[in-house]
């Protein structure tokens, strides 16, 4: 799959089935797989602590996660660039925005590309009103980041699928600027409001 010997990453919306077909290709070699909601630091010790345990053989690391914190990615960087003897490291996330451009300068990077279903939401972002706007940021507040990250993605989606809206430089600057905002940790809450106003302010003109 890689032609990296250290190993690579995977971007592929299928992390749990994607893990376990590349053990089952690895196999009868040794495979050890970190799977998580998101990776953090204590996941990175657990993986470099396995990294190791001597091997007669290669044993591949298949560390996958929706969202890998930046202080786990760090700790990891130093194992990445000189693993141990027999050791590979497949790591897999379905953005590739996930990694630190210092980790994916270390290994060979592979996309998937998947057509993304969204389904329509209750929200209608043609017909946005205040009450709406803050019941909407109130029920979606407690999000973990790939979650949040997603439904800025499915706002997107709804504006030009299924409103079919002609989307201004501002709004589309916002769903840009919220996903950044995410990232960084940003309170979603904050986000989406920034978001869902700039089309509210879109309403108002048009009255």
């Amino acid at each position: 799959m890689f032609a990296n010997e250290r190993g690579g990453i995977l971007i592929t919306e299928n992390i749990d089935e994607r893990s376990k077909e590349i053990e089952e290709s690895l196999y009868p070699l040794r495979t050890v797989m970190f799977i998580r909601d998101d990776f953090k630091i204590e996941d990175a010790k657990e993986v470099i602590a396995e990294a190791y345990k001597s091997e007669e053989n290669t044993k591949t690391l298949i560390l996958g996660a929706k969202s890998f914190t930046i202080p786990a990615q760090n700790a990891l960087l130093k194992i990445l660039e000189e693993p141990p003897r027999n050791i590979a490291f497949i790591l897999i996330a379905p953005n590739k925005s996930t990694f630190l451009p210092t980790v994916r300068s270390r290994l060979t990077l592979t996309q998937e590309h998947k057509t993304r279903i969204y389904e329509a939401l209750a929200l209608r972002l043609s017909n946005l009103d205040l009450s709406t706007l803050f019941a909407f940021v109130k029920e979606h507040e407690r999000l973990k980041k790939h979650e949040a990250k997603g439904l800025i993605e499915q706002l997107l989606h709804q504006a030009v699928h299924y409103e079919h809206l002609a989307l201004t430089k501002a709004q589309l600057d916002g769903f840009e600027k919220g996903l950044r905002l995410v990232e960084l940790n940003t309170r979603f809450q904050s986000v989406l409001v920034m978001i869902l106003m700039n089309f509210l302010k879109e309403v108002k003109r048009g009255r």
